[in-house]
């Protein structure tokens, strides 16, 4: 069934309209017709059937036929990316949104060549924000993960914001299976943790300014394997780790569920 997305306040009533980019793919591409059922995602947690009741040049008038609520994820995954160049950044916020993460922050670390001035950065933002509703849409999820304007990590840090599991990717030799980490906090608190954050450097790794900074606020540095990956790939490889260690075991979070 083809999905659509609306902004949560134009899903309120019994009736949606759908306009510009979703309306021209639904017209032009798909072609739907009156009675034709679609589902429409709102990126907050619902999914709704619908029915079209027509269409004009412009627009696409439906039927809400059925409201669904899609609980979030028991546990919330946001990604601290370093900004890479070209086009590769979108493809990280498409794979990180099929793989159900709760927020993206953009790093212009030290050892990038983006640097964007605030109206650029809006534009950006706005830009990866349809990457990441175009891949929702694709996989049927009803979140949409949300994607902060861009900052360097010496501001990200001064917001002092807190993880119960924060973990940065290290090319330095004390850095450790993430593994062992989750069992470690398990092991403590006798449960998954619900906030993990995942640090993602550029190609070459963090400064060790950046490094050292992150990890005096507590990021704890993981391996991620023998070889070192690019940023994409070291970005998809860690968000299917903890996707793997976060989902609890036949509904519960038991030690074996852990990697042990």
């Amino acid at each position: 069934m083809h999905r659509f997305y609306l902004p949560p306040a134009h899903c309120q009533g019994s009736t949606l309209t759908i306009e510009d980019r979703e309306a021209h793919h639904g017209l032009h591409v798909l072609r739907l017709r009156r009675g034709e059922r679609v589902v429409v995602l709102d990126g907050a947690g619902h999914e709704l059937l619908c029915e079209t009741r027509g269409t004009d040049r412009n627009a696409i008038q439906l039927d809400v036929v059925q409201r669904n609520f899609i609980a979030p994820l028991p546990y919330q995954v946001t990604l601290l990316q370093a900004i890479p160049k070209g086009k590769v950044f979108e493809t990280i916020i498409q794979k990180a949104t099929e793989l159900g993460v709760h927020r993206i922050v953009p790093l212009l670390s030290e050892r990038i060549v983006s640097h964007l001035d605030d109206e650029s950065a809006e534009a950006k933002a706005a830009k990866w924000r349809i990457v990441a509703i175009e891949a929702s849409k694709q996989c049927g999820s009803a979140w949409l993960p949300q994607i902060d304007l861009p900052v360097s990590p010496k501001a990200f840090l001064s917001r002092g914001e807190k993880f119960e599991l924060p973990l940065i990717a290290s090319l330095q030799p004390d850095n450790r299976h993430p593994r062992e980490l989750f069992k470690t906090f398990f092991a403590e608190r006798q449960r998954l943790p619900q906030t993990v954050c995942i640090w993602i450097g550029p190609e070459g790794d963090f400064s060790p300014a950046e490094m050292n900074a992150a990890r005096s606020a507590g990021a704890l540095p993981i391996t991620l394997g023998r070889l070192v990956l690019r940023s994409e790939t070291a970005a998809i490889y860690c968000l299917s780790i903890l996707n793997y260690e976060l989902q609890p075991c036949d509904g519960a979070a038991t030690a074996g569920c852990c990697g042990s």
